[in-house]
């Protein structure tokens, strides 16, 4: 989806309306009009002191087997961005539209495909502004970062506000598991050592490990395990932009998106459930070593139980920028919601140069010092 696809003529001079971050109405970039958008703003998927979700999850099974009912999903005119590989949705009549991760050109395919709608998304709560400055103290704080890209960095163009598709994951687990568990002591045992040209025997402590045979269970209870849904992030990058307050997810309506854009999904259900399963499995061999107990612990077999697994294709806020810098490309991103920065890190050879100089002048200086006193 393009964030063209969603445009809100303001009420007073007829320009486009724009989601406002941080809050639940639209304004006019032109004359300051506000609209709210429609239907009753929450403050999160539970309600006050209950566990009951406003959002539907839906049963894994069903998702991963197809069997959606037509209400859920949508059909869509889509096309691969060749630079990024970013999905590119198309409504209308519309054929040809600027990527929204990479600026690339990019011409829609032909044939449609039916994709599962989003759920929920989460709204922006940084604007552009809050999010540039961000990043300017992120590239600010690296040590060896160029000077000459924390200027183009400045007078640079505005970043772009991108809603990233996410899966989300939930499952009841019963894990059955078979280890050893083991238990540290110490031996003395004496040794020779030099000492300024004379052997001398010492006494020291040795640990070591006792081991033994454990059998065990343990439960645990997933919520809202995150999958990303998009091929053109690296992966290592978005995921250190957690956490993400999912409890303000809101309901998906279009109202949200715009002035922004939003990525199709890339990466199948399917896949995204296996991410989750290997997430949630850490999780669970951290449970079973909490188990198990002692000074050291090894898992020889874990058998999981999985029960209730559901899912939800939901859009989260991100923040993103690409510059180019003596021929190189850098990408940075904000998370939308807490302000969390991430980036290619990019670095100065000179200012490495002149440190490992200055470091081999202090060394030399100590080091005459030290032969002359």
């Amino acid at each position: 989806m393009i964030a063209e696809e969603h445009r809100y003529p303001c009420g007073q001079c007829g320009a486009e309306l724009r989601f406002a971050p941080g809050a639940t109405r639209l304004k006019c970039a032109h004359c300051g009009h506000e609209q709210e958008i429609a239907g009753e703003a929450s403050k999160g998927p539970w309600g006050a002191g209950t566990k009951v979700k406003r959002f539907e999850e839906i049963p894994l099974a069903r998702g991963l087997s197809n069997d959606m009912p037509l209400a859920q999903t949508a059909e869509v005119r889509a096309t691969k961005c060749p630079n990024c590989g970013a999905q590119v949705q198309f409504d209308g009549a519309k054929h040809a539209a600027e990527c929204p991760f990479c600026a690339s050109p990019v011409v829609v395919d032909t044939g449609s495909t039916r994709k599962l709608k989003p759920q929920a998304v989460l709204p922006f709560q940084l604007d552009e502004k809050t999010a540039h400055k961000a990043m300017l103290d992120w590239l600010g704080s690296l040590w060896f970062a160029p000077n000459g890209l924390l200027q183009y960095t400045r007078s640079g163009r505005e970043m772009n506000g991108i809603y990233v598709p996410y899966w989300t994951f939930d499952a009841d687990t019963e894990t059955d598991y078979r280890g050893q568990r083991g238990d540290a002591y110490y031996e003395t045992r004496t040794v020779t050592v030099n000492v300024n040209g004379r052997n001398e025997q010492r006494q020291e402590q040795v640990r070591k490990i006792r081991w033994s045979n454990v059998r065990g269970h343990v439960a645990r209870d997933f919520d809202d395990v995150l999958a990303i849904a998009s091929t053109a992030l690296p992966t290592n990058l978005a995921e250190h932009l957690e956490p993400w307050d999912l409890s303000l997810l809101e309901p998906y309506r279009p109202d949200y998106l715009a002035g922004f854009s939003a990525e199709g999904y890339t990466v199948a259900l399917a896949d995204g459930h296996q991410v989750a399963r290997q997430k949630m499995e850490y999780v669970i061999q951290g449970d079973i070593r909490r188990d198990i107990g002692g000074d050291e612990q090894r898992i020889d077999k874990m058998d999981v139980d999985w029960q209730d697994e559901t899912f939800k294709h939901i859009l989260l806020p991100i923040w993103m920028a690409a510059y180019k810098y003596n021929g190189k490309s850098y990408r940075f991103l904000v998370n939308g919601q807490t302000g969390e920065v991430q980036g290619e890190r990019p670095w100065s050879v000179w200012k490495i140069a002149f440190a490992v100089l200055a470091a081999a002048v202090v060394a030399g200086v100590v080091w005459y010092v030290t032969q002359n006193a």
